[in-house]
Protein backbone atom coordinates (compact mmCIF):
# COMPACT_ATOMS: atom_id res chain seq x y z
CA UNK A 1 0.00 0.00 0.00
CA UNK A 2 1.59 3.66 -1.35
CA UNK A 3 2.09 5.71 1.78
CA UNK A 4 0.20 9.16 2.02
CA UNK A 5 3.45 11.23 1.01
CA UNK A 6 3.98 15.05 0.31
CA UNK A 7 2.81 14.96 -3.07
CA UNK A 8 -0.39 13.47 -2.20
CA UNK A 9 -0.95 16.14 0.66
CA UNK A 10 -0.56 18.49 -2.06
CA UNK A 11 -2.87 17.38 -4.40
CA UNK A 12 -5.24 16.63 -1.78
CA UNK A 13 -4.94 20.46 -1.24
CA UNK A 14 -5.54 21.35 -4.81
CA UNK A 15 -8.82 18.90 -4.72
CA UNK A 16 -10.38 20.79 -1.91
CA UNK A 17 -9.34 24.40 -3.61
CA UNK A 18 -11.40 22.89 -6.53
CA UNK A 19 -14.49 21.64 -4.84
CA UNK A 20 -14.68 25.70 -3.21
CA UNK A 21 -15.27 26.57 -6.09
CA UNK A 22 -17.82 24.71 -7.58
CA UNK A 23 -19.48 25.48 -4.88
CA UNK A 24 -18.75 23.32 -1.62
CA UNK A 25 -19.07 25.83 0.94
CA UNK A 26 -19.06 23.56 4.51
CA UNK A 27 -15.27 23.38 5.86
CA UNK A 28 -15.95 20.59 7.80
CA UNK A 29 -16.74 18.48 4.78
CA UNK A 30 -13.53 20.56 3.36
CA UNK A 31 -11.19 19.24 6.35
CA UNK A 32 -12.83 15.60 5.93
CA UNK A 33 -11.97 15.25 2.14
CA UNK A 34 -8.65 16.98 2.89
CA UNK A 35 -7.77 14.56 5.92
CA UNK A 36 -8.49 11.46 3.51
CA UNK A 37 -5.74 9.33 0.89
CA UNK A 38 -8.09 9.03 -1.81
CA UNK A 39 -5.24 7.30 -3.78
CA UNK A 40 -5.50 4.28 -1.42
CA UNK A 41 -9.17 3.40 -2.11
CA UNK A 42 -8.12 3.08 -5.97
CA UNK A 43 -6.01 0.73 -8.28
CA UNK A 44 -2.85 1.78 -8.13
CA UNK A 45 -2.91 2.46 -12.18
CA UNK A 46 -5.28 5.56 -11.03
CA UNK A 47 -3.08 6.63 -8.25
CA UNK A 48 -1.81 9.46 -10.02
CA UNK A 49 -4.93 11.36 -10.94
CA UNK A 50 -6.46 9.94 -7.12
CA UNK A 51 -7.42 13.99 -6.75
CA UNK A 52 -8.76 15.25 -10.11
CA UNK A 53 -12.53 15.81 -9.44
CA UNK A 54 -13.48 12.17 -11.08
CA UNK A 55 -15.06 8.98 -10.89
CA UNK A 56 -12.70 5.61 -11.28
CA UNK A 57 -13.77 2.12 -11.76
CA UNK A 58 -13.41 -0.12 -8.18
CA UNK A 59 -14.19 -3.59 -8.20
CA UNK A 60 -17.45 -5.45 -8.57
CA UNK A 61 -17.68 -3.26 -11.76
CA UNK A 62 -18.64 -0.70 -9.20
CA UNK A 63 -17.27 2.90 -9.20
CA UNK A 64 -15.94 5.49 -6.81
CA UNK A 65 -17.82 8.43 -7.19
CA UNK A 66 -16.68 11.97 -8.10
CA UNK A 67 -14.87 13.83 -4.68
CA UNK A 68 -17.51 16.62 -5.91
CA UNK A 69 -20.61 14.41 -5.45
CA UNK A 70 -18.93 13.01 -2.07
CA UNK A 71 -18.84 16.50 -0.73
CA UNK A 72 -22.02 17.43 -1.90
CA UNK A 73 -24.16 14.71 -0.76
CA UNK A 74 -22.03 14.92 2.45
CA UNK A 75 -22.61 19.11 2.59
CA UNK A 76 -26.76 18.32 1.89
CA UNK A 77 -26.57 15.48 4.72
CA UNK A 78 -25.24 18.32 7.33
CA UNK A 79 -23.37 15.67 9.53
CA UNK A 80 -22.92 16.73 13.48
CA UNK A 81 -20.32 14.79 15.51
CA UNK A 82 -22.08 11.68 16.93
CA UNK A 83 -25.04 11.29 14.92
CA UNK A 84 -26.04 7.64 14.09
CA UNK A 85 -25.81 7.91 10.27
CA UNK A 86 -26.61 4.56 8.05
CA UNK A 87 -24.97 4.73 4.66
CA UNK A 88 -25.94 2.58 2.24
CA UNK A 89 -23.41 1.32 -0.36
CA UNK A 90 -20.06 1.07 1.60
CA UNK A 91 -17.88 0.75 -1.70
CA UNK A 92 -14.36 0.92 -1.37
CA UNK A 93 -15.10 3.15 1.84
CA UNK A 94 -13.85 6.64 0.67
CA UNK A 95 -17.28 7.84 1.46
CA UNK A 96 -17.69 6.07 4.51
CA UNK A 97 -13.97 7.47 5.82
CA UNK A 98 -15.46 11.34 4.98
CA UNK A 99 -18.64 10.52 7.52
CA UNK A 100 -16.32 8.83 9.97
CA UNK A 101 -13.67 11.88 10.14
CA UNK A 102 -16.75 14.23 10.60
CA UNK A 103 -17.15 12.60 13.78
CA UNK A 104 -20.19 10.39 12.80
CA UNK A 105 -21.01 7.23 14.72
CA UNK A 106 -21.52 5.08 11.00
CA UNK A 107 -23.33 2.31 10.36
CA UNK A 108 -22.61 0.94 6.81
CA UNK A 109 -24.08 -1.58 4.48
CA UNK A 110 -22.26 -3.08 1.34
CA UNK A 111 -24.23 -5.72 -1.38
CA UNK A 112 -21.10 -6.61 -2.79
CA UNK A 113 -18.86 -8.96 -1.19
CA UNK A 114 -15.54 -8.05 -2.84
CA UNK A 115 -16.25 -4.45 -2.00
CA UNK A 116 -17.44 -5.36 1.29
CA UNK A 117 -13.74 -7.33 2.15
CA UNK A 118 -11.55 -4.57 0.54
CA UNK A 119 -13.20 -1.53 2.43
CA UNK A 120 -13.19 -3.37 5.77
CA UNK A 121 -9.23 -3.49 5.20
CA UNK A 122 -8.70 0.09 3.98
CA UNK A 123 -10.49 1.54 6.28
CA UNK A 124 -8.86 -0.46 9.28
CA UNK A 125 -5.80 0.69 7.85
CA UNK A 126 -6.78 4.12 7.46
CA UNK A 127 -7.89 4.07 10.69
CA UNK A 128 -11.35 5.66 9.51
CA UNK A 129 -13.35 2.89 11.05
CA UNK A 130 -17.04 2.91 11.28
CA UNK A 131 -19.37 1.71 14.22
CA UNK A 132 -20.44 -0.98 12.11
CA UNK A 133 -19.68 -2.29 8.84
CA UNK A 134 -21.70 -5.60 7.27
CA UNK A 135 -22.61 -7.40 4.17
CA UNK A 136 -26.13 -7.05 3.78
CA UNK A 137 -29.12 -6.06 1.34
CA UNK A 138 -29.10 -2.06 1.59
CA UNK A 139 -32.98 -1.49 0.80
CA UNK A 140 -33.43 -3.28 4.10
CA UNK A 141 -31.14 -1.00 6.18
CA UNK A 142 -30.41 -1.82 9.56
CA UNK A 143 -33.93 -1.78 11.71
CA UNK A 144 -31.91 -3.64 14.81
CA UNK A 145 -30.09 0.39 15.03
CA UNK A 146 -32.54 2.34 13.97
CA UNK A 147 -33.34 5.04 14.55
CA UNK A 148 -31.04 6.99 12.64
CA UNK A 149 -30.24 10.66 12.64
CA UNK A 150 -29.18 10.89 9.09
CA UNK A 151 -29.45 8.01 6.29
CA UNK A 152 -26.86 8.31 3.18
CA UNK A 153 -27.62 6.71 0.30
CA UNK A 154 -24.86 6.03 -2.58
CA UNK A 155 -26.02 4.48 -4.94
CA UNK A 156 -28.91 5.29 -7.78
CA UNK A 157 -32.78 4.06 -5.93
CA UNK A 158 -35.77 3.39 -9.17
CA UNK A 159 -37.70 5.02 -5.88
CA UNK A 160 -37.32 5.57 -1.79
CA UNK A 161 -36.99 2.38 -0.03
CA UNK A 162 -39.51 2.56 2.64
CA UNK A 163 -37.75 0.48 4.92
CA UNK A 164 -35.30 3.08 4.72
CA UNK A 165 -37.81 6.06 5.76
CA UNK A 166 -39.32 4.05 8.51
CA UNK A 167 -35.63 4.38 10.28
CA UNK A 168 -35.20 7.65 10.04
CA UNK A 169 -35.72 9.64 13.07
CA UNK A 170 -38.32 12.60 13.49
CA UNK A 171 -36.49 15.53 12.50
CA UNK A 172 -33.81 13.07 10.47
CA UNK A 173 -32.28 13.79 6.88
CA UNK A 174 -32.01 11.42 4.47
CA UNK A 175 -29.67 12.04 1.12
CA UNK A 176 -30.39 9.45 -1.91
CA UNK A 177 -29.98 9.39 -5.79
CA UNK A 178 -33.44 8.73 -7.38
CA UNK A 179 -33.96 7.75 -10.68
CA UNK A 180 -33.55 4.34 -13.35
CA UNK A 181 -30.80 6.18 -15.91
CA UNK A 182 -29.96 9.22 -14.03
CA UNK A 183 -31.27 10.52 -10.96
CA UNK A 184 -32.19 13.50 -8.65
CA UNK A 185 -30.69 14.04 -5.83
CA UNK A 186 -32.74 13.99 -2.98
CA UNK A 187 -32.82 15.36 0.40
CA UNK A 188 -36.06 14.06 2.56
CA UNK A 189 -36.56 15.30 6.62
CA UNK A 190 -39.02 13.38 8.01
CA UNK A 191 -41.46 15.73 10.15
CA UNK A 192 -43.40 13.55 12.30
CA UNK A 193 -44.29 9.91 12.22
CA UNK A 194 -45.89 9.90 8.78
CA UNK A 195 -45.06 13.38 6.87
CA UNK A 196 -41.81 13.91 4.93
CA UNK A 197 -40.64 17.38 3.29
CA UNK A 198 -38.67 16.25 0.09
CA UNK A 199 -36.24 18.71 -1.87
CA UNK A 200 -34.71 18.16 -5.19
CA UNK A 201 -30.91 19.48 -5.80
CA UNK A 202 -29.59 18.48 -9.76
CA UNK A 203 -29.10 15.72 -11.62
CA UNK A 204 -26.48 12.98 -10.94
CA UNK A 205 -25.38 9.39 -12.02
CA UNK A 206 -24.77 6.63 -9.68
CA UNK A 207 -24.58 3.18 -10.52
CA UNK A 208 -27.86 1.15 -9.38
CA UNK A 209 -29.19 -0.04 -5.99
CA UNK A 210 -29.19 -3.55 -6.29
CA UNK A 211 -30.54 -6.17 -3.70
CA UNK A 212 -28.62 -9.17 -2.34
CA UNK A 213 -29.22 -11.89 -4.53
CA UNK A 214 -28.01 -15.09 -2.36
CA UNK A 215 -30.51 -15.56 -0.69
Amino acid sequence: MSIDDFKSKGRRKMLVDSLRTKGIENEQVLQAINSIPRHLFLDSAFSEFAYKDEAFPIAAGQTISHPYTVAFQTQLLDVQPKEKVLEIGTGSGYQTSVLVALGAEVFTIERQKELFDFSKIILRNIRFVPRYQTYGDGYKGLPTYAPFDKILVTAGAPEIPKELLKQLKIGGIMVIPVGENSQKMMTIIRLDEDNFEMYEFGDFQFVPMLERRDK
